[in-house]
């Protein structure tokens, strides 16, 4: 699917939508309509009505196929924001345990990774142009300002060690954010869906040609459902882009004051 579709508010992207698939379908109608003259009358309404049920089944398999990694790449980011926002928050509390410099850094350095992951990565994993070629700055450097504190006491040395897990994991957070960022739907399953939907329009117009009412209305019930289908898959997409997009929402919220 193109980036500019993707990028359009849900209300913009359901008048697109529904205007290709209806003008599609009124392409469909009007071919078969003009070449339904002479024999290829006969054969058209040869055509058994038992073939909708089946091409209609697959249609909808293809569409829960779709689907169905759409809906996982939402719910692994949003999993890997909220591990991400919860691990700054787990550092932020620990750093309480090195009062002064220590804790002034390491809120400092958190804040400036929030703010660069909201105003940087987000815009570019909409984009799809985020990678994992460079490391957080911030994040390495609040990983090296808690490696070198000293600790004393048991209790600092636990906060130590667990803000040193809390770093990493939020490392690990990231690199998982960036990766699902470059998950999408490829060409092959939008090409098969739209093919799928225009040979069931096809059977349709063809079933009912001796009644072309019944074979339009027939045709905009099932291109109604074709475009509902499609503003499902295409609002949702990639995780990071448009509309219904995963926020930064919740590292907002965990970011020190």
């Amino acid at each position: 699917m193109m980036d500019w579709l993707l990028n359009l508010p849900v209300l913009w992207m359901s008048l697109v939508i529904f205007g290709g698939i209806y003008v599609a379908t009124g392409v469909i109608y009007w071919v078969v309509k003009a070449l339904a003259v002479g024999g290829r009358t006969a054969a058209f309404k040869g055509v058994s009505p038992g073939l909708l049920p089946p091409l209609g089944i697959i249609f909808g398999l293809f569409v829960a196929f779709v689907a169905a990694q759409v809906w996982n790449d939402v719910d692994r980011a949003k999993v890997a924001v909220n591990n991400e926002a919860s691990a700054l928050r787990a550092v932020v509390l620990l750093s309480d345990s090195f009062p002064g410099e220590p804790k002034t850094r390491l809120h400092t350095l958190v804040r400036r990774q929030i703010t660069e992951a909201v105003t940087q990565e987000w815009p570019m994993m909409a984009r799809h142009r985020a990678t994992l070629t460079l490391a957080p700055p911030a994040l390495v450097e609040a990983l090296q300002v808690a490696l070198a504190l000293t600790a004393r006491g048991d209790g600092e040395v636990v906060a130590q060690r667990e803000m040193v897990l809390s770093l990493e994991k939020a490392l690990d957070a990231r690199r998982q954010r960036i990766m699902i960022s470059q998950s999408s739907v490829n060409w092959v399953k939008c090409v098969g869906l739209l093919l799928q939907a225009a040979c069931t329009l096809l059977a349709i117009a063809m079933v009912h040609i001796e009644n072309r009412l019944t074979a339009g209305l027939a045709m905009a019930l099932f291109a109604t459902g074709v475009a509902i289908s499609l503003i499902l898959i295409a609002s949702h997409a990639r995780p990071f882009t448009g509309e219904m997009s995963v926020g930064p929402q919740w590292l907002l919220q965990v970011m020190p004051e």
